[in-house]
């Protein structure tokens, strides 16, 4: 019983003098992760630091409430939207952005796992599209879409990056070990010369620990003490009972496969530039988003446009129909003209309905977007959105800037060429372990290791007189091993050869194929970038004109309907040539609108595809990592 308080008394010292430094070195790993998280994980800081890093982390609940300035804008049952507070509704609100804060935490969680000397999980940098605008789910897409073009061009570069192949990564946090066993063993003995007796009885107690850790330079060092106390029935032992215990510090180093810190420390690298890749895609992710939110509400702008167009048709077409009447009356014009007046006055308002609940499809889409709780809340489901931003297309064209400009501004500025580099120099990193894989492998190992031996004389008569320097309990044993008094050293070299190395080999040339399929996608991306851009610019251009003769279109028909009115007033046109005008003109007053949703579309995907979309709305990514907007809401017109 001795034996054992002296043995776990030693657990206790060894277990004080080692697990600090194991935690410290922990913490200390986990301090250079970089900008505080959107979500904190918090452990209760009054737990003892001893149990502290084996309890599970503790996340804030999901965000499930709206921001207040949604309420701000609602005033008598309507919400009053200008464009800026839709974009911070938006970097407030919208559930795709919300999903994506928690990227840039996973990737440090993921970093921390490398700095342990675990394999990294990776990130993902696939973004979330945005939400389709009503005039595809009414028209079946003749009208233009919420979502960003660009948002997804990088197929290359979407899904979970992380590394499997090459040489074995270190496991870098210490490890401490420690085992007691208690034993009895009865043996039959064939030969009695040696044990002195013919049933060997043995009673031991035996307490092992130590602690290994290994480093990036491919080294791998182990401290470690074996004790072991027995008391058996052997009248030849000259010891009995006796206590005997060891001491060995042992240290391999490998010197070809594995060997090297560039080599070891990829997944950290790796690890760290995906913390760089989960921003990147945090801040595709708000472009995306912004951009389809932009577009949501100039299709709602365009919206309530087409119903005041409508609800025109509509009144023109009533006053005809109330016209047509009173002259069958008084029997100028023969009654088919009414029935011809009636229908017309059907077909527009069945127009202006089909608007009407295409305005109100657009509505629920943006509140969808702009809100975490969607239509759950009455206020919000019931609230009318009313626009205060309107379409503005420039009386004269601007200075064009040159498409070699433009594509070097998306070249410096787009996310997603940063995050297709940084996949590039991971896949150049993991290449290190596959070439090393390739080496034999070859370590040096070493040890020293300290005995020592103590015990009381046989009390069951051994013929032979014990050495009194051997002679004591535990302490006696464990001073000769701080003496060093029978040490041992060993030192030697494990040499391994693959005959064919097939395995390594097949890695090492399926990274390098991936790494040259990287770098032609990464020049598929520029060139589809520069098309991106040129069309673009083309297509704003050709909005514009398209605006400029919707207008000229709308004028000259305002100018036809008001003539063939006077011609019907002096009787030298028909009802129908009359109808036949107003139709005209609600389509190309339907054709104006359109034009002016379709320049405000075009020139949203020139500043996403020349990546300014952020710089020109004013958007500040670190408001958008924390769903806090600075500005308070635009003020009511």
């Amino acid at each position: 019983m001795k034996n054992i308080r002296e043995s776990l008394a030693l657990l206790c010292i060894t277990l004080t003098l080692t697990v600090p430094a194991s935690f410290a070195q922990q913490t200390a790993a986990q301090q250079p992760l970089g900008k505080p998280p959107a979500f904190t994980s918090n452990l209760d800081k009054k737990t003892s630091w001893l149990t502290r890093n084996y309890r599970p982390s503790e996340f804030a609940p999901i965000r499930s409430g709206n921001s207040n300035r949604l309420e701000q804008l609602l005033r008598a049952g309507s919400i009053y939207l200008s464009l800026q507070d839709a974009i911070a509704l938006t970097l407030e609100n919208n559930i795709d952005i919300e999903i994506q804060r928690y990227g840039p935490e996973l990737a440090r969680i993921d970093y921390t796992r490398a700095q342990a000397g675990g394999q990294i999980r990776g990130v993902t940098t696939t973004v979330t599209q945005g939400s389709n605008s009503a005039a595809n789910l009414v028209t079946g897409g003749t009208g233009g879409t919420g979502g960003s073009a660009n948002a997804n061009t990088n197929a290359g570069n979407t899904g979970t990056v992380f590394q499997v192949t090459g040489s074995t990564i270190p496991t870098l946090d210490p490890i401490f070990t420690s085992n007691y066993f208690h034993a009895k063993t009865t043996s039959p003995q064939t030969n009695s010369l040696f044990t002195g007796t013919t049933s060997l009885v043995v009673n031991s107690d035996s307490f092992n620990t130590g602690i290994q850790k290994q480093f990036l330079t491919g080294t791998t060092a182990a401290l470690t003490y074996n004790s072991t106390a027995a008391k058996s029935n052997s009248p030849n032992n000259v010891l009995n009972p006796f206590t005997s215990n060891n001491a060995r510090l042992q240290i391999q180093q490998r010197l070809l496969q594995g060997f090297g810190i560039a080599v070891n420390n990829r997944n950290i690298r790796v690890a760290k530039n995906n913390l760089k890749v989960s921003d990147l895609t945090f801040k595709l992710q708000i472009i995306t988003t912004v951009s389809s939110v932009i577009n949501l509400y100039w299709d709602l702008v365009g919206f309530n446009e087409d119903v005041k167009v409508k609800q025109k048709a509509v009144d023109v077409a009533a006053k005809l129909y109330t016209d047509q009447k009173k002259q069958v009356e008084i029997g100028t014009i023969a009654p088919i003209e009414v029935v011809r007046a009636e229908a017309e006055v059907a077909r527009t308002e069945q127009d202006l309905t089909v608007s009407q609940t295409q305005l109100l499809q657009q509505e629920a889409i943006i509140k969808n977007s702009l809100s975490r709780t969607g239509m759950a809340s009455p206020a919000i489901a019931d609230a009318r959105i009313i626009p205060t931003d309107q379409i503005r297309v420039p009386s004269a064209d601007p200075s064009v800037t040159p498409v070699s400009e433009l594509v070097n501004a998306a070249l410096a500025n787009r996310p997603e060429i940063e995050q297709t580099k940084l996949n590039l120099t991971n896949t150049k990193i993991g290449l290190q372990g596959s070439r090393s894989a390739l080496l034999p492998s070859l370590d040096l190992t070493a040890s020293a290791t300290n005995n020592g031996l103590a015990g009381s004389p046989n009390s069951l008569g051994s013929i032979n007189r014990a050495d009194p320097y051997f002679l004591g309990d535990y302490g006696t044993a464990f001073n000769q091993l701080l003496r060093r008094n029978f040490p041992d050293y060993n030192v030697g070299f494990s040499f391994n050869v693959p005959i064919f190395n097939r395995a390594a080999r097949a890695d090492y040339a399926n990274d390098t194929v991936k790494l040259r399929q990287q770098e032609l996608q990464e020049v598929r991306q520029i060139n589809s970038i520069r098309l991106e851009i040129t069309n673009a610019v083309i297509a704003l251009q050709q909005a514009r004109a398209r605006h400029e003769s919707a207008v000229k279109s709308r004028r000259l028909q305002e100018q036809t309907l008001e003539a063939e009115q006077k011609k019907y007033a002096l009787g030298s046109s028909t009802t129908f040539l009359v109808i036949q005008a107003q139709r005209d003109l609600a389509t190309a007053q339907g054709v104006e609108v359109n034009a002016l949703a379709n320049y405000s579309r075009a020139r949203t995907q020139m500043d996403v595809a020349s990546g300014t979309l952020l710089q020109t709305n004013s958007i500040s990514l670190d408001e958008a990592l924390t769903g806090t907007v600075a500005r308070g809401p635009t003020p009511l017109p």
